[in-house]
């Protein structure tokens, strides 16, 4: 019995394209929470962060399938390649959540100074 091809550009990002679900909800949850303080600087952080997580599981994907062991077999690359861009986002978004945590109690004094 003959394997289909998979068309190579879907098989260099498929672990990308696995993950697109489940990275777009934990960005949901990133950006939706906490509610409060919403301002301009907090947009512009909270974009930065999706955008380099999400630049940085792309570049770590693509590195992983060229860099994987050939003999270790093809679903191999597919593995290696999620972990890496798994793991790079989750990192990524980890430490964004931590400083923004940081970086929280001066929004909410920035806030509540414009408000007085």
């Amino acid at each position: 019995m003959l394997a289909a091809a998979m068309n190579p550009q879907v098989e260099l990002n498929l672990a990308l394209i696995l993950f697109v679900p489940w990275f777009s909800i934990l960005a949901w949850l990133y950006w939706a929470y906490p509610k409060q303080p919403r301002l301009a600087a907090r947009t512009v952080f909270d974009s930065g962060a999706l955008l380099l997580a999400t630049l940085l599981a792309g570049w770590g994907m693509h590195w992983s399938m060229h860099n994987a062991d050939p003999n270790a077999g093809a679903i191999w690359k597919q593995v290696l390649a999620t972990s890496v861009a798994y793991g790079l986002f989750l990192l990524i978004m980890t430490a964004a959540v931590f400083l923004r945590l940081r970086i929280l109690p001066r929004w909410r004094k920035a806030v509540a100074s414009a408000d007085a």
